[in-house]
């Protein structure tokens, strides 16, 4: 008998739901089961489009379906606490969409609730679950590049006036939108304690950081320059630089290819992560083996991660002043 499909139930129906249903779609053993919205005639027009079979009009019935194997959270950062809240309370598996939450205060009642109620809890910075991330760890195990001492990251798109990037009630600005694939970039491969953390950002209008810059040191002496921005089209690349030569990621985002370029910068190989479907499968899938495994987290983006992340984005927007309504009075 053929093993059933494993049922996706996907909150939200906005692009990035697109994407995730576009993957399933492309996915051996998956499917793309319920889609949910605040609209039902948008639900409804969402599982026409994607071939989906549930559609609702709430989120809660997406969680209450029983044939949902993984509850996929894709709405806006600002929304993220309450669904996935909801979810694990009754029991249901949940794969977050970065930013994880809007503040690591959220961050911490959704990890202990996993924990306490023993239900399954990843977040979906999808470029943590892809090739890329081994072949890039096995080169610098390897030695090719010597011993790494600078890495630097840009991430860049130009978003006009985008309302997820200019509200403060969504959690707007460049660094949970994007800041976040930068920061992810340098903890992916040099996972040190990071000792010291510089900032610099431009604001909008509406006191979100459009533009930042951050520097930081990590314990085992190596120097990170990462910035971001929802201003501009960025070259989005990443650079790891050892002392015997250096490794570019040609995206920060979605890697494609990784060059290896040897002392002098002489080039010593281009290597093409495998063909996929989005980048996103890789997320799915990691999801489905750790449950059939009995895990409660990923390994590939384990809670500590994703708490020690949302530590360092709260630090980084108390430098700068940029605040949300649900960081609490005690935000300084």
């Amino acid at each position: 008998m053929d093993k059933p499909d494993f049922k996706v139930g996907i909150v939200g129906a906005g692009w990035i739901a697109e994407k995730a249903a576009i993957t399933l779609n492309g996915l051996d053993g998956f499917r793309p089961y319920a889609i949910g919205s605040r609209s039902l005639e948008k639900a409804q027009g969402f599982a026409a489009q994607w071939g989906i079979a549930r559609a609702y009009g709430s989120y809660s019935e997406v969680i209450d379906d029983p044939e949902v194997d993984l509850i996929y959270v894709a709405t806006p950062h600002s929304h993220h606490f309450d669904v996935t809240k909801e979810a694990l309370e009754k029991g249901k598996p949940c794969l977050v969409e970065k930013a994880f939450m809007a503040n690591k205060t959220q961050a911490e009642v959704i990890v202990d609730l996993a924990r306490h109620k023993k239900v399954f809890l990843a977040e979906a910075i999808w470029t943590r679950y892809q090739p890329a991330v081994s072949i890039v760890r096995d080169l610098i195990r390897e030695g090719c590049i010597g011993t790494p001492r600078l890495i630097t990251a840009t991430l860049g798109y130009s978003m006009g006036n985008k309302e997820r990037i200019m509200r403060p009630d969504l959690c707007g600005g460049s660094l949970l939108d994007l800041g976040v694939y930068c920061l992810n970039f340098v903890r992916m491969f040099c996972d040190a304690p990071i000792v010291s953390m510089n900032s610099q950002c431009v604001k909008t209008d509406t006191g979100m950081d459009l533009s930042n810059a951050i520097s930081l040191v990590l314990a085992d002496g190596i120097l990170a320059n990462v910035q971001s921005s929802a201003a501009c089209v960025g070259d989005n690349t990443g650079v790891i630089a050892g002392t015997e030569g250096n490794l570019v990621i040609d995206n920060v985002n979605n890697p494609q290819r990784i060059t290896v370029n040897g002392p002098d910068r002489v080039f010593v190989e281009e290597i093409a992560v495998p063909q996929q479907i989005t980048g996103y499968e890789y997320q799915f899938v990691a999801c489905r083996d750790a449950m059939a495994a009995g895990l409660l987290e990923p390994p590939q983006m384990p809670w500590k991660e994703t708490l020690y992340i949302m530590e360092l984005m709260d630090g980084l927007r108390k430098q700068w002043g940029v605040r949300y309504p649900m960081d609490g009075i005690d935000w300084k």
